[in-house]
């Protein structure tokens, strides 16, 4: 596993401390966003893989990892996590840094790169575009929030495949625990939870107004200059093939696209596919 540096810096609101994963190189910065459930320890493959190569940049998310959890559960939306990564970006003075984003991290990236397009030099999109389908947010906010603990971590394992075992076909026992080890968190007392704040769910209750900005297509017409690499689980239920195809329609120029078999979502961009995919794609960027 490669090594990394801790970095803590404070919310954009001033009042939370926020972590990052910082895997130095000399080269161009990347700076990785989680999905609504996740944090930094997803990205261990693939930035184990980029590593060397790019400055990695792999924050936790108000609320998730060893980020602060926010006392106002209304600030757990996009707009504020946008705005806790640009006070990450002039914390460590980035330029021309290029986005990846899984599913919310996504939504982010490109709520960010249309704010101010000029700073960013690529967006590669893990199973998210400008339509979000109800079916998957409905599926999500069924087993996001408060959740019992679990005694030990084969039972925290246990149902990470009980949940998640139609979207990572191919999955075996070692793979559902590292799996639960990235996701959960032991507590001093030895009791395994999720590690995010179980408040995340508000912004999913009642409807994805919250959860989801609006007029996603308006902000992905402000991005056709910006290279793109969308990348989505052929089992998806988040990403559906024509909200693609409508992606590339509008944007018929820096636009690439993978579908990344027997998965759902969203991908852990372990697979190589998804490896050879994110590699070409970035060697090309500045060319």
């Amino acid at each position: 596993m490669m090594t990394y540096a801790d970095h803590v810096y404070r919310s954009a609101d001033g009042r939370l401390d926020l972590y990052a994963r910082i895997y130095d190189a000399e080269g161009p910065p990347l700076l990785l966003m989680h999905g609504l459930t996740r944090n930094s320890a997803d990205f261990e493959a693939l930035a184990g893989h980029l590593a060397g190569n790019y400055k990695l940049i792999v924050p936790d998310q108000r609320g998730r990892g060893r980020s602060d959890h926010d006392p106002n559960p209304e600030n757990y939306t996009p707009a504020t996590y946008v705005q806790d990564m640009f006070a990450l970006i002039e914390d460590l003075r980035l330029e021309n840094t290029g986005l990846i984003g899984t599913s919310l991290g996504g939504l982010m990236s490109m709520m960010m790169a249309a704010t101010s397009p000029t700073r960013f030099t690529s967006l590669i999109l893990n199973d998210i575009g400008p339509v979000v389908e109800a079916a998957g947010l409905d599926r999500i906010q069924s087993y996001v929030g408060e959740l019992e603990p679990f005694d030990n971590w084969q039972q925290a394992a246990d149902h990470c495949q009980l949940v998640h075992a139609d979207a990572m076909i191919g999955y075996q026992a070692q793979d559902w625990m590292a799996f639960a080890r990235r996701t959960c968190t032991e507590m001093p007392d030895g009791i395994i939870r999720f590690a995010y704040d179980p408040a995340i769910s508000d912004g999913l209750s009642g409807n994805a107004s919250s959860a989801v900005p609006p007029d996603l297509w308006a902000i992905w017409d402000r991005l056709s200059a910006i290279p793109a690499l969308i990348l989505r689980g052929a089992l998806s239920d988040i990403l559906a093939p024509a909200t693609v195809a409508e992606m590339k329609r509008r944007h018929p120029d820096h636009i690439s696209t993978v579908e990344i078999a027997d998965r759902g979502h969203a991908p852990m961009l372990d697979e190589p596919d998804a490896l050879a995919a994110i590699d070409e794609f970035l060697s090309n960027i500045g060319k």
